[in-house]
C-alpha cells in the first residue's frame, strides 16, 4: 500500500512514526506525555466515495498513570467538536486496530441531511470523521 518515488524513497503512509520519536526523548520524570500527530499520508487504495490515495490523518499519543477509556472519549469529542463545530452529534463507535487498544472511530451526523439519512452518508445519518 506504499508510493515508492525511488528504491529507497517512499511517500509517507502513517502519521504514526512521530509517535517513536516522540516516546524517545520524553521525559517521563516531569510528566504525562502528550502529543497529537497531524499530516498529509499517501497509500496505493483505489479512489472511491469513502477512500483517497491521499488524505489528512491525525494521531494522538496520552501515557500517564490512571488514563481511562473517559480521557480517550472526552479529548475526541472535544477534538471533533472543535474541528467540525457544536452542531453536529458525535458517535464514537468501537473498533478494533492492531496496533492500539481500546480503539474507537468517531462519526458526525451528515454534513449533507442532518443525520436523516442520504447518498453521501448511505443512508446511515453518519459520516466518519476519525
Amino acid at each position: 500500500d506504499t508510493f515508492y518515488i525511488t528504491k529507497e524513497i517512499l511517500m509517507r503512509t502513517h502519521t504514526s512514526p512521530m509517535q517513536a520519536r516522540s516516546l524517545e526523548k520524553h521525559d517521563f520524570s516531569k510528566g504525562p506525555l502528550k502529543m497529537i500527530s497531524p499530516g498529509v499520508v499517501f497509500r496505493r487504495d483505489t479512489d472511491d466515495p469513502t477512500h483517497s490515495h491521499q488524505f489528512h490523518q491525525i494521531e494522538g499519543i496520552m501515557i500517564d498513570k490512571h488514563i481511562t477509556m473517559a480521557d480517550l472519549k472526552g479529548t475526541l469529542e472535544t477534538m471533533t467538536h472543535k474541528l467540525f463545530g457544536d452542531k453536529f452529534k458525535v458517535r464514537l463507535r468501537p473498533s478494533y486496530f492492531p496496533f492500539t487498544e481500546p480503539s474507537v472511530e468517531a462519526d458526525i451526523t451528515c454534513m449533507n441531511c442532518g443525520g436523516k439519512g442520504c447518498d453521501v452518508c448511505k443512508g446511515s445519518g453518519w459520516i466518519e470523521v476519525l
